[in-house]
């Protein structure tokens, strides 16, 4: 056996016994050299061959890190196995009990043939008469003819964007944003720039300071329950970024996808002139048959049907004629009113494990920002989380430029049962403590 692979083996077993706790730094590899008293390329050998097992993770400029120690051999477990089934707090679309059931019946007559045949075809970016009433009434839009309607609100963020910027161009966002929008951004060739934010969202001396800088040609922005952090601004400071963004002439895109667990007037409605309102069907109903709203102003309808026609972004008819059926019987109501009281038991939930910790979250929100406890890294809990059958997104994920990343991960409440879910959370919170006591 290679001296390089003794050497992992032996750093292997303290990692194994707990002698080195997960995300406890790993000498520098010259230093390690220098101890061991063998060449440095050696000691390169010996990390590289760590990572290769998914031990440490190598990070420029910062060093080498233990990732996720497995429990000692014949130990108490510190909680469930890690054969159990994995949690997925990753993924986040809720699903209200019976959901099913409520959707069926508005199906069944979309599948008589010739009514199939024309719900096929299709749709329209500006939809029909009978899409736009319904869907103006769930949003509480005064003007139908300033809906649009995409194959999803991701869809309708990327049509926005791409009708308001030209590549190259500048778009601000807060300086954590939804991960997709960082895509978008990289698809359409567009470069965001991260805005300051406060425990009221996105503060406006940022924007104005940001746009000063350099023109911004948009503005990507989350008022109510911003993903991660559940951060809903308040009206004051909703008015105070709509006059900033009004006397610079920004565009803005409000994405309002989550706010039907939270109503709150939009931000539109302090800059109509200038916003462009994102919403869907994804997570009040269900992210399999969905459909993208896309409110703008007036003199924008055109503007924005041409990119979703040009970027194939457009809604499919039969999904479309379902949602029609849904907000008209009521059933997305209903789904709306079972997510609502979903929502609020699993912050419940959130409270009784995680209440001796720095989690940012609101009581109507399906996802919790928790800021990790020392020594915890962001990676290193991941990881460790996922040696436990947790999954969690590491905050880095959500971050935008440069400069140091947060230690945090969100934690998606809905797609777990719930009894899953209260097994995850008091499993991470007793993977954070182990890290915290150094146990």
């Amino acid at each position: 056996m290679d001296d390089y692979v003794r050497l992992a083996d032996r750093i292997a077993d303290d990692i194994a016994a707990g002698r080195l706790r997960p995300g406890q730094r790993l000498p520098p590899q010259r230093a390690f050299a220098r101890r061991r008293g063998i060449a440095p390329s050696t000691a390169g050998r010996v990390y590289g061959e760590l990572v290769r097992r998914g031990l440490v993770v190598g990070e420029v400029g910062r060093g080498t890190f233990v990732r996720a120690a497995p429990p000692a051999p014949g130990g108490r477990a510190l909680t469930e196995p890690a054969t159990t089934a994995p949690v997925n707090l990753e993924l986040n679309y809720p699903s209200a009990p019976g959901q099913s059931e409520l959707l069926a019946p508005a199906l069944t007559p979309l599948l008589r043939p010739d009514v199939l045949t024309e719900a096929l075809r299709p749709a329209a970016a500006t939809g029909n008469a009978a899409a736009r009433e319904a869907a103006a009434a769930l949003l509480g839009c005064p003007d139908p003819a300033r809906l649009l309607f995409t194959g999803n609100a991701r869809q309708s963020i990327a049509a926005a964007l791409a009708s308001l910027v030209r590549p190259g161009g500048r778009v601000g966002v807060e300086a954590l944003t939804y991960p997709l929008v960082k895509e978008i951004a990289t698809r359409l060739g567009l470069t965001l720039v991260p805005l300051a934010t406060d425990d009221d969202g996105l503060r406006p001396d940022a924007l104005a300071a940001a746009h000063h800088s350099a023109p911004l040609s948009a503005l990507y922005v989350q008022p109510t329950l911003h993903n991660p952090t559940s951060v809903t601004m308040s009206d004051q400071r909703r008015r105070r970024l709509a006059r900033t963004a009004a006397d610079l002439e920004i565009p803005i895109v409000e994405d309002r996808i989550w706010s039907f667990l939270r109503p709150e007037p939009p931000l539109a409605v302090h800059a109509p002139r200038l916003t462009h309102v994102v919403d869907g069907l994804s997570k009040r109903v269900a992210p399999g048959l969905t459909v993208g709203f896309l409110v703008v102003p007036p003199d924008r309808v055109d503007a924005v049907a041409g990119a979703i026609r040009s970027g194939g972004w457009s809604a499919g008819r039969f999904a479309l004629e379902a949602a029609v059926r849904w907000i008209g019987d009521g059933t997305v109501e209903r789904l709306v009113a079972a997510k609502r009281a979903d929502a609020e038991r699993r912050q419940h939930l959130v409270r009784r494990h995680l209440r001796d910790f720095a989690v940012r979250t609101d009581p109507h929100a399906y996802y919790a920002w928790w800021e990790l406890p020392p020594p915890w890294r962001a990676d290193t809990f991941t990881a460790a989380a996922a040696a436990h059958g947790v999954a969690v997104t590491p905050g880095p994920a959500f971050a935008v430029g440069p400069g140091r990343t947060p230690d945090a991960v969100r934690l998606g409440l809905a797609s777990a049962a719930e009894p899953e879910l209260d097994r995850a959370l008091r499993t991470l919170a007793g993977v954070a403590a182990r890290g915290r006591t150094g146990r």
